[in-house]
């Protein structure tokens, strides 16, 4: 490999070098090595990760075979080293080469520190709506809790390194690149202020460009303009007011009414409540909108300072797309739903047009705003997929024709309505708007040739796919660049590839970047369809992907690129060169972790050096096999078994499951045509299979809940008993499991399905439910794929509330939850109220309440502390009588 380029600058804060692990890269510290990843680790982790690294002689005296004493242990407490060791391994140090620069000479990596600590998750910040601000920075509180503290550039052509100046102790996000490639610019979060930083990949040399704090607050990114002159941002505004402040006595209570007509919200956590949070939100949201010359840092602002949603500048920088926040505020609904007016501005932020305006969502009719868990149902806007386009004529829409037949109800489109590729030139007015292109039905998508001499659309009606070209000069003429059968799964043509070298995940159809730039060859006589194929039997052959040009006028494709999918998996992750056929592609197997290589005709240069840092999970013995319910229901079960597991060998086993809807076999077969049987293992900070190392096997199967559209859950209790019946009688006959020795659990809807096995069927010993909801009366207007109100099968919903049969519970629940939960239908009371039913009822349960944790947990100190309650819970439950699982595997 070529050597990673380093440099020393005074008072700026550097990423270490690579990590390896040869000899000869050891220190000694507190009598144990430390190689180059551990040392990178240290500079910037935790006191408590620091222990864990150094070993037990830098740990506070803590008797970790006590299960006991850790269960009931009123501080932070640690897991056993192994888990420890796995759940905080840095794998944020890897890197997949995917962010290329415009000239393809660099890509961009932001360098990880491990999870976020308490001290940091836990300053203080003002929750409104669903909006979380650091009031200290101007910023929401997201940006403050980056895990990011430095950025590498690395070489397209040998994956060589420079380092980014950053500056010491602070936090980065939102790194991009100018519109050349020769800078990037990104956001510096210090504990006072967000600031913007430009810097020249080349050199790794960075300087601050903001002199006034950004307001970070709805807008959270910022923009090049197209000349990479000036950098477009929201500033403080120079005159703002104080923060607002409420003084005196409540002047009334908080107060909410109905509306006419069925609102069908979803139970939104953290809506603003009072006219004191209505005050607050419009101080934090109003900013101004403003660009900072690169070179000179000179501030022009544009227009006055105004509650601004997002902002979009066209590339000659002239106009900006603008939304604003509109009034009045809401109590019933977040932020998100809240009302919006989107305009085109001038320089001066004077208002040239009226794009559209977003009425506030109040789940009146069908529109059900969105939330966190769940997708929303607004309208369809008159104008879709607006862009600029990039060569400065203006914006480029899509626009329908009203039509008053009535909308076929087997088609995506309307009967009799024409559809127009729209062009609204400066200066924005009625008489500027132009239709260069008139389809007979529903474009469902639009782009362009980088001249915009040529559009290319997609449609979709009735199944029937196609992506078409038309010379707008010559528009009467189409062309056909594919066509096929959105049904027809493993006839994969691809998705169009966009301009810029990146590549998507290779699905199908469609593409990213609408209204975008389409990538052609230097000819442009050709375009590019990248995708995956995926075989009949995925568990046999694993899949490829491809890369085919196609000829625009005659549809005539050749094959450029094909992956090898023996015991591997490859994707190509950028294009470099497509006419030169260089491409950077991610490469791995089951045993070997991805790493991004360059290819050039049949040469390939390794660009990363990846690290496995769990390479006994990863090469730990694993089954995954069917097993069919009485009813003849066939589904999935994977088992991962302790590294050195002797088959026969019986052991105690750890379920892990999250139960789905379907309506029948053929649906849930559908969901596993994706399955790569050549990736390799993802481990993140809650792998359940870390346990594997304690000794457990861990089982995690598919929970098919299965039933006629719109009822499936008429079937949950049945089915929810008779698949887990059914994978504990394989697993037993199979001589994997000793089946008196088995514990459950899940997170969220997993959780859920925890507590109703274990108040439905006796089979656990121990279960283990994080976030969940016990109790479906909670969410009375629908739930995950649930549709029906209470009222309308309130069976169902007491069927599925495992608090009506806390008097059944079998074994011992441990559940946890985050006091900051926003996940709709999750809210943190769900864990006190059943733990509180189950205490009087005499059951065995326990609770963990994690301060400032949302839905899933996020610092370090959550993550050890659970992985160490989780364990001494199996430890106390699942053990023999006279050893814990810990013990046993040491040898006790």
């Amino acid at each position: 490999m070529a050597a990673r380029l380093s440099r020393t600058a005074s008072g700026m804060h550097f990423v270490g070098p690579r990590a390896s692990f040869g000899a000869s890269d050891v220190d000694i510290v507190g009598g144990r090595k430390m190689n180059r990843v551990h040392r990178r680790i240290l500079f910037g982790a935790s006191p408590l990760l620091v222990s864990l690294l150094l070993g037990p002689s830098a740990l506070v005296a803590q008797d970790t075979r006590d299960p006991e004493a850790i269960l009931a242990a009123k501080e932070w407490v640690t897991p056993p080293p192994e888990i420890a060791e796995a759940a905080m391994a840095p794998r944020y140090l890897n890197v997949t080469l995917n962010s290329v620069s415009p000239d393809k000479q660099w890509f961009i990596h932001e360098i990880g520190d491990g999870p976020v600590t308490m001290d940091r998750f836990s300053r203080p910040f003002d929750e409104l709506g669903g909006l979380f601000i650091d009031d200290a920075a101007n910023r929401v509180r997201n940006l403050t809790i980056r895990t990011n503290i430095g950025i590498n550039v690395i070489s397209s052509a040998d994956g060589s390194e420079v380092q980014v100046d950053v500056p010491r102790g602070s936090r980065i996000s939102n790194t991009s690149w100018s519109p050349d490639g020769s800078h990037l610019a990104f956001f510096v979060h210090t504990d006072q202020a967000t600031h913007i930083y430009v810097a020249d990949p080349a050199s790794g040399d960075s300087r601050q460009v903001t002199r006034s704090p950004v307001l970070a607050t709805l807008v959270t990114t910022f923009e090049w303009t197209a000349d990479g002159e000036e950098i477009a941002t929201i500033l403080v505004p120079s005159e703002r007011s104080g923060r607002p402040v409420l003084i005196g006595a409540p002047t009334g209570p908080q107060v909410k009414q109905t509306e006419d007509g069925e609102n069908m919200l979803r139970t939104y956590a953290s809506l603003m409540a009072t006219p004191q949070d209505e005050m607050l939100l419009e101080w934090h949201a109003t900013g101004q909108l403003a660009t900072i010359d690169v070179e000179s840092r000179e501030v022009t602002e544009i227009g006055d300072p105004a509650m601004i949603y997002s902002f979009d500048f066209s590339p000659t920088g002239e106009h900006t797309r603008t939304v604003l926040l509109q009034k009045p505020f809401s109590y019933i609904v977040p932020v998100r739903s809240f009302g919006r007016v989107e305009q085109i501005w001038d320089r001066e932020g004077t208002v040239l047009a009226e794009l559209d305006v977003t009425e506030m969502n109040t789940g009146l009719g069908d529109n059900r705003p969105a939330a966190p868990g769940v997708s929303g149902s607004d309208g369809d806007p008159d104008k879709r997929q607006v862009a600029w386009r990039e060569d400065g004529a203006g914006l480029t829409f899509l626009q329908q024709e009203e039509s008053d037949e009535e909308e076929d109800a087997d088609s995506d489109e309307s009967a009799e309505s024409s559809d127009h590729v729209m062009l609204w030139a400066p200066p924005f007015n009625e008489d500027s708007q132009y239709s260069l292109y008139s389809h007979e039905s529903r474009i469902q998508s639009h782009r362009f040739s980088a001249d915009y001499g040529i559009l290319f659309f997609r449609t979709s009606q009735r199944g029937n796919v196609g992506e078409y070209a038309v010379d707008l000069g010559d528009p009467d003429t189409r062309y056909t660049l594919i066509e096929y059968d959105s049904d027809d799964f493993y006839a994969n043509p691809g998705s169009l590839v966009m301009a810029g070298g990146r590549v998507g995940g290779g699905g199908r159809g469609g593409g990213g970047g609408s209204a975008g730039v389409v990538e052609t060859s230097s000819d442009g006589a050709n375009v590019f369809l990248y995708g995956t194929s995926y075989n009949e039997d995925p568990a046999a052959e694993g899949p490829t992907t491809f890369l085919d040009k196609i000829e625009i006028r005659t549809g005539e494709a050749q094959r450029i690129y094909e992956s090898d999918n023996n015991n591997q998996y490859e994707r190509i992750s950028a294009i470099l060169d497509v006419d030169a056929e260089r491409f950077v592609v991610s490469r791995e197997s089951p045993t070997e972790i991805a790493q991004s290589h360059l290819i050039t005709g049949a040469q390939r240069t390794q660009l990363t050096d990846n690290i496995d840092y769990t390479p006994d999970l990863t090469n730990a013995p694993r089954q995954r096999f069917v097993v069919e319910r009485p009813d003849g229901f066939r589904f999935l079960v994977n088992v991962t078994l302790p590294p050195g597991y002797t088959p026969g060998e019986r052991l105690p086993a750890m379920f892990w499951f999250y139960p789905r809807e379907y309506e029948d076999q053929e649906s849930y077969d559908e969901r596993g045509r994706t399955y790569n049987i050549n990736a390799h293992p993802n481990f993140g900070t809650r792998s359940i299979e870390y346990l594997v190392r304690l000794g457990y096997a861990v089982v995690e199967p598919d929970a098919p809940i299965v039933g006629k559209a719109g009822q499936m859950n008429n079937n949950y209790q049945h089915d929810l008993r008779n698949n887990l019946a059914a994978v504990i009688d394989e697993l037993d006959e199979r001589g994997i499991i000793d089946r008196k020795r088995l514990g459950l659990g899940g997170h969220s809807y997993g959780a859920f399905g925890t507590a109703n096995a274990m108040v439905h069927t006796p089979f656990f010993k121990a279960g283990i439910a994080g976030d969940g909801n016990y109790n479906r009366t909670f969410t009375p207007l629908s739930f995950q794929s649930e549709r029906r109100i209470f009222w309308d099968a309130k069976e169902v919903y007491l069927g599925m509330s495992p608090f009506v049969y806390a008097n059944n519970l079998t074994g011992a629940l441990l559940m946890y939850h985050g006091l900051h939960d926003q996940n709709v239908g999750t809210a943190p009371d769900h864990s006190p109220r059943l733990f509180h039913a189950l205490n009087g009822l005499g059951k065995k349960a326990a609770m963990y309440l994690y301060p400032f944790e949302d839905h899933g947990p996020a610092t370090e100190e959550t993550i050890l502390d659970l992985w160490a309650r989780w364990t001494a819970w199996l430890d106390v439950h699942l053990a023999d009588e006279d050893l814990t699982i810990t013990e046993q595997q040491d040898g006790h």
